[in-house]
C-alpha cells in the first residue's frame, strides 16, 4: 500500500474531527478547514491508489 493512501486516510480523519468540532462550536473557519482537509485527503488517497495500480500493472507486465 502506497504511503499516500495512508497519509490521505489520516488527513480525511483529521478533517472529519475538525469539521465536527467546528459544527459543535459554531466556528465556521474550523469547519471549512475540516472540509478542505477531507478533500485534500481524498485526493492524496486517490493518487496513492493510482500509484498502487500502476505498480501492480508493471509487476504483472514484468512477469509476462
Amino acid at each position: 500500500m502506497d504511503k499516500d493512501r495512508i497519509e490521505g486516510a489520516a488527513k480525511q480523519a483529521k478533517g472529519a474531527v475538525k469539521e465536527a468540532a467546528g459544527k459543535l462550536t459554531g466556528d465556521a473557519k474550523l469547519r471549512a478547514e475540516g472540509k478542505f482537509d477531507k478533500v485534500e485527503g481524498k485526493v492524496q488517497s486517490a493518487i496513492g491508489g493510482a500509484k498502487d495500480a500502476a505498480r501492480e500493472a508493471a509487476d504483472r507486465h514484468a512477469r509476462d
